[in-house]
């Protein structure tokens, strides 16, 4: 019987390899044209500048900071 770190460490395995196939079947610096987190459209010049990116400024801004709750 697994206890509940083997659990965890198994479904955050699981997360980061989704996240992975799921950066990597892009093409390489395509950029997404929607925020992963809050859905909001990235603006054409951030994903110019910031090729890759997944995160709206604001979102990408919350994230460098340690998350927390999202207003």
């Amino acid at each position: 019987m697994t206890d509940a770190i083997d659990q965890a460490n198994s479904i955050a395995e699981l997360e980061r390899s989704t996240a992975i196939r799921a950066i990597t079947s892009r093409q390489k610096g395509q950029s997404l044209t929607h925020c992963l987190e809050c859905g909001d459209r990235i603006p054409e010049a951030r994903r110019h500048a910031v090729p890759g990116c997944e995160l709206c400024i604001t979102c990408q801004e919350w994230t460098e900071r340690g998350g927390g709750f999202w207003p």
